[in-house]
């Protein structure tokens, strides 16, 4: 059926077999992120420029590989359809099994306990000081010497526990000042 030039009917009819669309969208899905996961892993989360240029182009390199250059309404929706209920079934596999969980909800990782900073998982997760500094600083604290705990959560955000007792740490000098990061074994 043709309206004004359009051809419902050829927009409609799948122009690539709907299992080659189904089985391309969920392999494509599961190695996109795998591979998002252990790249973004121990990034904060607050997306960078070039985070955004990694998604950017990610999406457009895999197009291809995952459509198979479909042209049909009804492949579209079917490969967007097939992306969403994949991901469903990945957090619903991470729900059910403590090993899937483990990947797709990784556990937290220290970052400062009691005013010492922990460099090893600042090494591991390519996070400098610096980083470390600015996201205490969005949670409301100036000095390392006033957390109790810091921790990359497994979402990629950095949650603070301040200390509560309200008393001067001993690694604040007297004059208010204070000194360097203090540093914790790497053992």
């Amino acid at each position: 059926m043709v309206i004004l030039g359009f051809d419902i009917g050829a927009a409609l009819t799948p122009d690539v077999n709907i299992l080659e669309t189904v089985v391309r969208g969920v392999i494509m899905y599961l190695a996109i992120f795998v591979m998002l996961r252990v790249v973004l892993r121990g990034r904060s989360s607050a997306v960078t420029v070039s985070d955004l240029l990694v998604f950017v182009l990610v999406s457009d390199a895999a197009q291809n590989a995952m459509a198979a250059n479909y042209i049909s309404i009804t492949s579209g929706i079917v490969l967007v359809a097939t992306i969403f209920v994949t991901s469903f079934v990945v957090d619903w596999l991470a729900f059910r099994f403590p090993s899937v969980q483990g990947f797709v909800h990784p556990e937290r990782k220290p970052l400062v306990i009691d005013g010492r900073v922990i460099r090893k998982t600042l090494k591991e997760e390519l996070m400098t000081e610096r980083e470390l500094m600015t996201q205490l600083r969005l949670n409301g604290v100036e000095d390392v010497v006033d957390v109790k705990a810091a921790y990359l959560e497994g979402n990629g955000e950095v949650s603070v526990v301040k200390r509560s007792d309200g008393s001067t740490p001993a690694a604040r000098k007297p004059d208010g000042s204070t000194r360097t990061l203090p540093r914790i074994s790497e053992a």
